[in-house]
């Protein structure tokens, strides 16, 4: 079975120091996350930046901090988001692309967040389609509704990005589809030849859509963006703490860890010289 590429998902938007007061909010902090996360043995950090006070802020310059200290601080796959908050604009979700990193989020379809909508209309998706095919970042699809799965597909029929894809299922948000195995068979079952795929379970979720994704073959994305509970009841320490989980089940059941450079390879991306 291929290597288990484990994401570290280290901030998010939406968690707050009143929920977790371990999260990590300056670019400095994010980087020595990303290192611990590496240390327990991630492979990729998704990430969003946050300003000084905490509130999400897109701005390409903080991520270009972000990204830097990351790069000296391990070798993990920097992977921004573009989804940033609920309330950024199209233009400011967008400036982290810039940067041209390796990977970037990218999510095909609108649905309810909780109390809010996460707006992806179709001119967004392509128009940040088209500036990652034209920088050469891989996209990772960001699924929240099994329809955008098909999303995905018509950027590909419109030769906006190219096969084999990758995705996330993000299951378990509020509003969107529950976190339950059975939708998770159901989304995989709906993937094309050829793809890759990881599963971010929210809250409670998080370790039994894991321990699945283990079993099926597929990946697994942790951190405090998803889930800042060890267990019930129980603030995790760090996003570190959560990935040495997944390495756990994952040696309990067969399944060896990738590095860095084995994501690289298993995801299709350029290896570092």
């Amino acid at each position: 079975m291929t290597k288990l590429i484990i994401t570290a998902a280290l901030t998010g938007a939406e968690v707050t120091r009143e929920q977790q007061p371990n999260l990590p909010i300056t670019p400095e902090e994010i980087a020595q996350a990303a290192l611990e996360a590496y240390e327990a043995g991630a492979a990729v950090v998704h990430v969003h930046a946050r300003l000084a006070d905490g509130t999400p802020t897109q701005d390409r310059e903080v991520y270009r901090e972000i990204q830097r200290l990351v790069a000296e601080a391990c070798p993990v796959i920097f992977q921004p988001s573009t989804g940033g908050a609920v309330w950024h604009s199209a233009q400011e979700r967008l400036q982290p692309l810039e940067l041209n990193p390796e990977m970037a989020t990218l999510t095909t379809g609108t649905c309810n967040f909780g109390s809010d909508i996460f707006a992806n209309p179709q001119g967004f998706v392509e128009e940040a389609a088209r500036m990652m095919q034209e920088r050469g970042i891989k996209p990772e699809f960001e699924v929240f509704e099994a329809g955008m799965i098909d999303n995905a597909l018509r950027l590909v029929k419109q030769g906006l990005v190219e096969e084999p894809l990758h995705f996330n299922f993000v299951l378990g948000v509020p509003g969107a589809m529950a976190g339950t195995v059975r939708n998770l068979v159901f989304l995989v079952d709906a993937l094309p030849p050829g793809a890759t795929w990881t599963v971010s379970g929210i809250g409670r979720f998080e370790t039994p859509l894991a321990a699945v994704a283990i079993a099926m073959g597929g990946h697994v994305r942790v951190g405090f963006e998803d889930n800042i509970y060890y267990r019930k009841g129980e603030l995790a320490t760090s996003t570190g703490q959560l990935v040495a989980r997944v390495v756990r089940l994952a040696r309990e059941l067969g399944r060896e860890v990738a590095s860095p450079d084995e994501a690289r390879q298993i995801l299709g991306l350029p290896l570092k010289t």
